[in-house]
């Protein structure tokens, strides 16, 4: 038996179809902007499917030749014993002391950028910012310091300060500040402003109010931001080397371009390893620093 329909049910049934209609003309219609998008952008970067073709079984050329000619009957003998370990790492103490270094670099950087950013997030935030000139100062600022791509301040970095650590651990602070800072702001922006109405109407300076109103709020985020960075800034510090900036990455580049292949794997494996543990250290402090700050 068939339900005769109401007029309004129609009439909504109608709509609702060419809302969706309209919707599904409407999607179409990005993912052709889309692809033309892509398209354009590809031929003007001169991305051609031949070349792509062409390029790609290179790719797999070099890094077979990275692939070291380990031997089951050799493979735990010494360092001077072709087909072992210890040959393919054989200069493990100076690479370990590199990564070590590369990882000094990583952490000075993240502590000095993590303070800057910290400091300008404050007057960076909307909500809190003493004046719109300030805001807008603290915010072009911090966005200059992050434009500027690493390796550009470190190229810089190195002809004023000379080869080595310093240039780098300079860089990465510069565009660490501008990052965090950034983050740190957005997180200000979205905290709860009645306990900073209350300092300041108890007679509360603008620094107290941020202290003790706004940074307890926003500190478990500042932490994992933190730590975030500071794998990243390991990765940072492992590619401005190329530049002369210290660390592992200056060695990686060294045997990149004399083509020690099989020195090029071990050091790309030591510090796959070493951001690897420094992640999984990372991870284990977030969760029980924030754990504890939550539980308090």
């Amino acid at each position: 038996m068939s339900v005769a329909l109401s007029p309004a049910v129609l009439h909504g049934e109608a709509a609702f179809q060419a809302a969706r209609r309209a919707k599904w003309r409407v999607t179409i219609l990005g993912l052709l902007i889309l692809v033309a998008a892509l398209v354009v952008a590809g031929w003007v970067s001169e991305v051609h499917p031949a070349t792509l073709a062409a390029g790609l079984p290179r790719v797999g050329e070099y890094f077979a030749r990275t692939v070291p000619d380990l031997r089951w009957a050799t493979l735990f003998r010494d360092w001077e014993t072709e087909g072992s370990l210890a040959a393919w790492f054989y200069r493990l103490d100076k690479w370990l002391w590199l990564l070590l270094e590369t990882a000094n670099m990583a952490a000075l950087a993240t502590l000095i950028g993590g303070v800057l950013a910290l400091l300008l997030s404050f007057p960076a935030a909307r909500n809190i910012a003493h004046s719109v000139p300030s805001y807008h100062l603290a915010r072009r600022g911090l966005e200059a310091m992050r434009t500027v791509p690493e390796i550009v301040y470190a190229l810089i970095l190195v002809w004023a300060f000379g080869v080595g650590p310093l240039a780098g651990i300079i860089a990465i602070a510069a565009h660490t500040t501008g990052a965090l800072g950034k983050l740190i702001a957005e997180a200000i922006e979205n905290a709860d402003m009645k306990p900073w109405d209350g300092v300041r109407a108890a007679g509360g300076t603008w620094v107290q109010a941020g202290r003790f109103a706004i940074l307890p709020q926003v500190a478990p985020n500042i932490l994992s931001y933190l730590l975030l960075r500071f794998e990243i800034n390991v990765r940072g510090a492992s590619v401005i080397g190329f530049v002369g900036a210290g660390g592992i990455g200056q060695e990686l580049y060294l045997v990149i371009s004399q083509n020690y292949y099989e020195e090029v794997s071990a050091i790309v494996i030591l510090i796959i390893l070493a951001v690897a543990m420094i992640d999984l250290l990372s991870e284990m402090l977030r969760r029980n620093l924030i754990g504890t700050e939550a539980r308090a």
